[in-house]
């Protein structure tokens, strides 16, 4: 038999009275729920087979000290994305396939005290006033929530996790997304510091990316990273961290991506790392890459590095300058050099396509994107599988800054 939901909760609110003034380890909160049960099931003559009644007891005490029903998948390394659609649907993403999994929230009610406890460690509200919100959780992985009436079916929460087994560039080889020709190539360009833009689709591994070549810089750097939700995990000592502020509930108190980033300019730094470019602070961060801030690596949601080039001049326009078009294109030209291109293939794997070098500006006055790496999709396998092979496209038309820092290619 199984045990209803209303009496599950009953369960956990006794349960959790018991600890009212402190926390209490998963031992002691396991023993308080087992006595509760015991008693619930005598004075209910209702008896759980011992499978049933252990899975029962770690499902009140994920709800006690954790996040409820996320908690197993959370905790498990195979899953890269967990999809809350309401109460009664929790998607997960394996092996880049989606699929539904069994794990339920009771209710709507029993989901909302989830995410608030969730929110209240990230220091994050929701209300109807500011009804979705982006953060992070303790161990960098990226959370967007939305509630009703925006979200029509009940609360959804998307979580995107930090993926901690990649560590360094060999990863990414093991893992197909990459050759070891374009590790080496990426290992020298940001030894040689290089501006570089990691670009693709959500969810297609630009972040994990970025923070695996983020163990490539020099330990003696002082680097400073601005991000909306705290995903970045670096190594080195010498790190700042800055994270935008969302406004409080009169409307006031905003701290946005262009206003970090400008103060960033003030604190010396010599690396700057965007966890990402959404508006107008593309202007000012070509200011700076064509101003000396030499390796900022930055990210950006676009389709192909002919996208990026275009997003990035569309973006700069929204900051009122009224600059020239062909102004744009010479800054981004002459500042940016590298492009890392990322897709999610129809597998689910995740694979850099391309690594673009920028090579100034024809007579036309478009920008030359010279293809040093390529990834070429040969077909599809028997399973489903997508089946291709990196190319070297083209040798590096301009090696200038790797010879400048002493870079041997």
């Amino acid at each position: 038999m199984t045990i209803d939901k209303d009496l599950k909760r009953e369960i956990r609110i006794e349960s959790g009275m018991r600890f009212v003034k402190t926390t209490p380890s998963l031992a002691e909160a396991k023993e308080a729920v087992r006595l509760v049960l015991d008693a619930r099931l005598k004075q209910k003559r209702l008896q759980l087979d011992p499978a049933a009644r252990d899975s029962l007891i770690a499902s009140i005490c994920d709800d006690m000290l954790g996040f409820g029903p996320l908690e197993s998948l959370l905790q498990d390394s195979t899953i890269t994305e967990i999809m809350v659609n309401g109460p009664d649907r929790i998607y997960i993403e394996r092996s880049g396939r989606k699929i539904l999994s069994e794990a339920r929230f009771d209710d709507e009610g029993h989901l909302r005290t989830i995410l608030e406890r969730m929110l209240a460690l990230a220091g994050r509200r929701l209300d109807e006033s500011s009804p979705y919100v982006d953060f992070s959780l303790k161990d960098g992985s990226r959370v967007n929530a939305i509630i009703a009436p925006l979200a029509v079916d009940g609360s959804t929460i998307t979580i995107r996790k930090f993926l901690d087994s990649l560590k360094s560039l060999d990863d990414l080889v093991r893992l197909k997304t990459i050759n070891e020709p374009m590790g080496r190539f990426l290992r020298a360009a940001v030894q040689a510091k290089l501006n570089i833009m990691f670009s693709g689709a959500t969810g297609a591994g630009k972040t994990a990316t970025l923070n695996v070549l983020s163990h490539e810089i020099a330990p003696d750097e002082r680097i400073i990273t601005i991000e909306d939700a705290l995903e970045l995990k670096l190594d080195q000592r010498h790190v700042v961290r800055l994270l935008t502020r969302a406004s409080n509930i009169e409307g006031k108190g905003t701290v946005n991506v262009r206003q970090l980033f400008s103060n960033t300019l003030r604190m010396r730094p010599s690396r700057i790392i965007l966890g990402e470019i959404r508006g107008e602070e593309a202007l000012d961060y070509l200011q700076a890459i064509n101003s000396g801030h030499d390796g900022t690596l930055a990210v950006l949601h676009a389709a192909t590095p002919a996208d990026v080039v275009g997003r990035l001049e569309t973006m700069a326009m929204y900051a009122g300058l009224e600059l020239p078009s062909l102004e744009l294109r010479r800054q981004i030209a002459s500042g940016l050099n590298l492009i890392v291109q990322h897709e999610q293939l129809a597998d689910g794997a995740r694979k850099i396509t391309y690594l673009t070098e920028l090579a100034g500006l024809n007579e036309q006055g478009e920008i030359i994107l010279n293809d040093l790496y390529r990834f070429e999709i040969t077909g599809r396998g028997s399973d489903g599988t997508v089946t291709g092979e990196f190319r070297a496209v083209n040798p590096l038309l301009n090696d200038t800054r790797f010879k400048k820092r002493g870079v041997q290619l």
